[in-house]
């Protein structure tokens, strides 16, 4: 099977500045090396043609994202501790944004079942009204909405197994069903939420799944997870389309964090959400690049990645 592949690294637009964990070079590498590898035959490049980009304003507030861009173009500065802006860094997070509305269209379109994305800035820690964890716009919420919105779905899985819990993504649908929020993450870590007990609120009690992994867990443990309730609870509920917030900073050799997952651990995680989507969403799957701080590891976690979604 064919997949989409959208780099959007913004070297230019969004350099990091000197030191910061994230920057085009933790990403640049993992994606030249499975460009050059036996697998680039089925990886088919999407340069994403721009797309009216008005469902930002439904997970982000008009005042933060006006704020975002005067820091920008004000030469620079930062949203908070961490989250940097440069001169272009709104304009980049913008042209990230739409293309992951592009993204979601051509699936939907049948030009593709599964595309990865691979954006910069990320996105899973911007909350609707304030930026941080190195997050702007919240791409993986908008690929949801986008879903939703633009055509018409009402049952949306996302599963995000980046390191650090998805703070912004899991508050943008505490209260709503129509999307099943699932985060498997180190706990207790930054961001501070994710706790077991987050489960959801009103009609979206039950559609927020927590995984708070001790420091060391390791692949076992990611395993009995998927196998003993994420899987069961992605039966049940038979999402239309599967996202994945596809952090490699789980991988033991990754240096912001102390979770032990080997590369292999996103083969079998991949293969667990390629077999659902294939089973209810028609193959549909939108993977985002988001946390993972060692080109080396990236580079051999997203090369299982992407074998698996080639998987038919």
């Amino acid at each position: 099977m064919n997949i989409g592949l959208i780099q959007l690294l913004q070297e230019d637009k969004h350099p990091a500045p000197a030191g910061h964990p994230e920057s085009a070079h933790r990403i640049k590498p993992a994606l030249e090396h499975v460009l050059s590898s036996d697998i680039s035959k089925n990886i088919k490049i999407i340069r994403p043609e721009p797309v009216e980009t008005d469902l930002v304003y439904k997970v982000h507030d008009k005042d933060y994202l006006e704020r975002a861009r005067s820091v920008a173009e004000g030469g620079g500065g930062y949203l908070d501790g961490d989250t940097y802006m440069m001169p272009g860094s709104y304009e980049a997070a913008m042209e990230t944004a739409s293309a992951a509305i592009y993204a979601v269209d051509s699936i939907m379109s049948g030009d593709f079942n599964r595309i990865f994305s691979a954006g910069r800035p990320p996105g899973h820690h911007a909350e609707y009204s304030h930026g941080m964890g190195f997050c702007v716009i919240n791409n993986t919420a908008l690929a949801a909405e986008a879903f939703i919105e633009r055509h018409n779905l009402n049952k949306i899985a996302i599963v995000d197994w980046d390191v650090h819990h998805g703070n912004g993504t899991q508050h943008h649908f505490y209260e709503r069903a129509d999307v099943y929020f699932i985060s498997l993450h180190q706990y207790p870590f930054y961001p501070g939420s994710g706790a077991s007990t987050e489960r959801g609120r009103g009609e979206g009690e039950g559609f927020t799944l927590n995984f708070p992994m001790p420091a060391g867990s390791d692949d076992a443990s990611y395993a009995r997870a998927f196998e003993e309730t994420i899987v069961p609870e992605l039966e049940k509920f038979k999402p239309q389309a599967v996202i994945i917030t596809s952090g490699f900073d789980a991988h033991r050799e990754d240096p912001l964090a102390s979770i032990l997952l080997s590369e292999d651990a996103y083969t079998l995680m991949t293969r667990h959400l390629t077999g659902i989507a294939d089973k209810y969403s028609r193959g549909r799957i939108l993977s985002f690049f988001e946390g993972g701080y060692n080109p080396s590891s990236n580079a051999r976690s997203l090369y299982n990645h992407l074998k698996e979604l080639q998987e038919d």
